[in-house]
C-alpha cells in the first residue's frame, strides 16, 4: 500500500486495551517509634520484589505484520513496530510539537532555496549509533530507507510511498532511472534531500527530511546491496530488490534487526503474544531518556474480561480504555479500592462508521447521510462512552487545537445530523430509492430499490436486472464488523436491527470477522488474498487515530494509485480533494491562521459528503497498578513514549 514517507497511520482498532502484569505490592510496616524516614526505609526493605516486567494486553490481536510505514498496520502491530524502532530524524515532544531528534542529528538541519524553486535540506547523523546487533548506523542507512521505500519492488509488493515530492524519486519508482537525483550521500554521516517546487511551501515542512535507519540485508537477503552516490544521486549497487523479499521483511521476527528502545525476543501469532526486551545498544530518545523496564510482554486481551484481569493481578495496566460502562467505570472502582491509579486525556482520533464510497448503496451521499439520521449518535455516545466522551461531527479528535478554536464555526456551518428518521426517508426518496424489487412504486414496506446506471451498478452482487434491462440496486448495505467488539454490539441494537432502519426501507447486514480480515477488506488488499481485492462491504466500524501532523492531502486524493492506500473511503470528489491539499500545501510553516481557515473549509465539505459517520471521540483512561511509577500519558504521548520514563517499584 502506497504511503507518504512520513505516514499518517490508521490506528486500526475500535477499542484498544493495553495490559500489563505483576505482583501486588505489600503493605508498608509502620512503627509508632520510628521516624517517617526510617519507616520508609523499613518498608522499602521488606516490600516484596517483583519482576522487572510489564505485560501489555490489547483487544486488537497481533497479526505479526511489522512492515514499515509503507503498509498500514493494526494498532498492536504498530505499537510493537514503534517500540523496536527509533532514531527517526524528526520526532515529537510531549505536547505534540515537531522537532529535530537530537539523539540522532548532529547540529542543525540546514536548508537552501534553489533557483528553480526547489529546496535542499542537509542532515548530519551523529556518529556512534548502532542497530541492536551492534552494526554501525550511518547516513547510508537513512538513504537506504528512501531507496527501498521508493523502489519499484516495494510498489509491486502493493506498498510504497508517494515519490513525487523528492526530486528524481518518481523516475526511480517508475523504473526510468536507477538513481534518486534529489537524494545525495555527501559523506559517511551526511545526506541531503531536495524537494520539488510543487510541494512548497508546506505547513509541516520539516517532515520532508524525516528518514529512519533501514537495515538493507533484511530486505534483500540474497544479495549484498550497498548504497552509493557517484555524483548523480544515490542508488543501490550489487543487485536488485524484489517484491517477494520486500514483502517478506514484514514478517521477520527471530533475529529482527532494529534500532529502538526494545527488541523482539519472541513473537507468536498463534498465541497472539510478543515478548520484547531492552536493546542494550539504544542511546535514548530526544531527551536522552533510557527505558528501565527490562521486559514488555504484549498479549491479546478480551474487552469483556480485561477488568477482571486487572483486578486479579493477571495484568497491570489497561491503556486507553474507551467503553464507559464495560471498562472505565469498573476500572475506576478498582482505583477507589486502592492499589491502582490512572491518567485521563482527550483522544486524538474518533470512532466511526466508515463507508466505501465507490460501489453499492454507500456510493450515494444521500444514503450515507440517511444512515447518520437513522442513528441516534448522542444516545450512542452516551451509552458507549458513559460520560467519558462526546459526539464529534468530523474527522478530528477533541484534543486538536483546530477543533477547540472552531466552536463558533461548527455551530454556524456544520450539520450535526441529529436523529431524524423522517429526514432519512426524505433524503432517500429524493435520491431515487422509490421502487420495489419488481420496478413498481415502493409499497412502503420492505427493502427500497433504486434504478441505477451500469456504471453505478458496477459489480454489486445484490443488484436486480429486470426483463426490460433496467438495473435496480437494493438499499442493502453489507457491513463488516470485528468480533468481540462492544461498539458493534451497540450498533446492531441501535442501527442495524432498529425499527427505524426497517421502516426507512434499509437493510444493514452484519458480517462478523477478525479485525485483520476487516482491514484487508477495507483496504482491498489483494496482495494478501485475491478475495480482499473484490469490493464486498460498504460499511465498516472502527476508529482512527491521528498523528501530530494533521495532513489529509492524500487521504482524499482522487488518483487511482491512492485508492485503498491513503484513500480508504474510495471517494472521488474534486472539491474535497482540493481542499485537503490546499490545507497544507501552499501554507507556510507557522501560519496557523491560514491553516485553520482552510481546515474549516475542508470540514464543511467533508460534513456534506459524509464519507464516515463520526460516532464519538473519547476521554481515554489508562489504569495501572500503583507500583508502576512515573507513567505519564497524554493525547500526543502514547504508551511507547511514556513507558520509557516509567519504572517498576522494587523491581528485581
Amino acid at each position: 500500500m502506497k504511503k507518504k514517507l512520513l505516514s499518517m497511520l490508521l490506528a486500526a482498532a475500535m477499542t484498544v486495551s493495553l495490559v500489563a502484569c505483576g505482583t501486588a505490592p505489600q503493605e508498608k510496616t509502620e512503627s509508632s517509634t520510628a521516624s517517617e524516614a526510617s519507616t520508609e526505609e523499613v518498608a522499602e526493605e521488606t516490600a516484596e520484589s517483583r519482576p522487572n516486567r510489564l505485560i501489555y494486553g490489547s483487544t486488537t490481536e497481533i497479526s505479526g505484520d511489522l512492515g514499515n510505514a509503507w503498509w498500514t498496520n493494526n494498532a498492536t502491530d504498530k505499537k510493537i513496530r514503534d517500540l523496536i524502532n527509533d532514531y527517526n530524524v524528526i520526532t515529537f515532544d510531549q505536547g505534540g510539537a515537531m522537532l529535530v531528534n537530537s539523539a540522532v542529528v548532529d547540529g542543525e538541519i540546514e536548508s537552501v532555496e534553489n533557483e528553480d524553486g526547489s529546496k535542499t535540506f542537509t542532515v548530519k547523523i551523529k556518529e556512534g549509533l548502532t542497530y541492536n546487533n551492534g552494526e554501525a548506523i550511518t547516513a547510508a542507512d537513512y538513504v537506504a530507507y528512501a531507496l527501498v521505500a521508493y523502489s519499484p519492488a516495494t510498489l509491486e509488493a502493493a506498498a510504497g510511498v508517494v515519490a513525487d515530492s523528492v526530486v528524481g524519486a518518481q523516475a526511480y519508482q517508475n523504473g526510468e532511472s536507477n538513481v534518486i537525483s534529489g537524494l545525495r550521500l555527501i559523506d559517511d554521516y551526511t545526506y541531503s534531500i531536495t524537494i520539488v517546487p510543487e510541494y512548497l511551501p508546506y505547513f509541516y515542512e520539516l517532515s520532508f527530511v524525516d528518514l529512519a535507519p533501514l537495515y538493507l540485508p533484511m530486505y534483500s537477503p540474497n544479495a549484498t546491496l550497498v548504497v552509493k552516490d557517484d555524483g548523480e544521486g544515490v542508488y543501490l549497487d550489487g543487485g536488485e530488490l524484489n517484491a517477494d523479499d520486500v514483502n517478506a521483511s514484514r514478517f521477520i521476527y527471530e533475529g529482527r534487526v532494529s534500532a529502538g528502545p526494545y527488541q523482539i525476543k519472541k513473537l507468536d501469532t498463534g498465541t497472539l503474544q510478543a515478548e520484547l526486551v531492552l536493546n542494550p545498544n539504544y542511546v535514548g530518545n530526544f531527551e536522552g531518556q533510557m527505558p528501565s523496564i527490562e521486559t514488555l510482554v504484549i498479549v491479546k486481551t478480551e474487552s469483556a474480561t480485561a477488568i477482571d484481569s486487572l483486578k486479579t493481578g493477571a495484568v497491570d495496566i489497561l491503556d486507553t480504555l474507551t467503553d464507559g460502562n464495560l471498562e472505565i467505570n469498573p476500572a475506576l472502582d478498582l482505583v477507589d479500592q486502592g492499589g491502582f491509579t490512572y491518567v485521563d486525556f482527550e483522544r486524538n482520533g474518533y470512532g466511526k462508521l466508515q463507508f466505501a464510497c465507490d460501489f453499492g448503496p454507500t456510493q450515494f451521499p444521500a444514503v450515507r447521510q440517511a444512515v447518520a439520521y437513522l442513528l441516534d449518535r448522542n444516545e450512542f455516545a452516551n451509552q458507549f462512552c458513559a460520560g467519558y466522551g462526546s459526539v464529534v461531527d468530523g474527522p478530528y479528535g477533541l484534543c486538536m487545537w483546530m477543533y477547540q478554536d472552531s466552536q463558533e464555526f461548527f455551530a454556524d456551518n456544520i450539520d450535526s445530523y441529529s436523529y431524524d428518521p423522517a429526514k432519512a426517508v426524505e433524503l432517500l426518496e429524493a435520491d431515487g430509492w422509490v421502487l420495489n424489487a419488481d420496478g413498481t412504486e415502493y409499497s412502503g414496506t420492505g427493502t427500497r430499490y433504486k434504478e441505477v446506471t451500469k456504471e453505478e451498478a458496477g459489480t454489486y452482487a445484490l443488484n436486480v436486472t429486470l426483463p426490460d434491462g433496467r438495473i435496480l440496486m437494493p438499499l442493502h448495505i453489507m457491513w463488516s464488523s470485528s468480533e468481540d467488539n462492544p461498539v458493534s454490539e451497540l450498533l446492531v441494537v441501535m442501527l442495524a436491527n432498529g425499527q427505524q432502519t426497517a421502516d426507512a426501507g434499509m437493510v444493514i447486514e452484519q458480517t462478523v470477522m477478525s479485525f485483520t480480515d476487516l482491514l484487508n477488506y477495507m483496504y482491498r488488499d489483494a496482495s494478501v488474498d485475491a478475495k480482499y481485492g473484490v469490493p464486498t462491504y460498504g460499511m465498516f466500524n472502527l476508529a482512527t487515530g491521528f498523528t501530530q501532523l494533521y495532513d489529509q492531502s492524500y487521504t482524499y486524493n482522487m488518483e487511482e494509485e491512492y485508492m485503498g492506500t491513503y484513500n480508504n473511503n474510495f471517494i472521488k470528489d474534486e472539491q474535497l480533494a482540493t481542499l485537503a491539499w490546499d490545507m497544507v500545501f501552499g501554507v507556510e510553516a507557522g501560519d496557523d491562521t491560514t491553516y485553520l481557515d482552510k481546515w474549516q473549509q475542508f470540514m464543511d465539505r467533508w460534513n456534506e459528503l459524509l464519507p464516515d459517520v463520526p460516532l464519538y471521540s473519547n476521554i481515554y483512561y489508562t489504569v495501572h497498578a500503583d507500583w508502576l511509577e512515573g507513567y505519564d500519558q497524554s493525547s500526543y504521548w502514547e504508551f511507547e513514549d511514556a513507558v520509557l520514563y516509567a519504572t517498576i517499584a522494587n523491581a528485581e
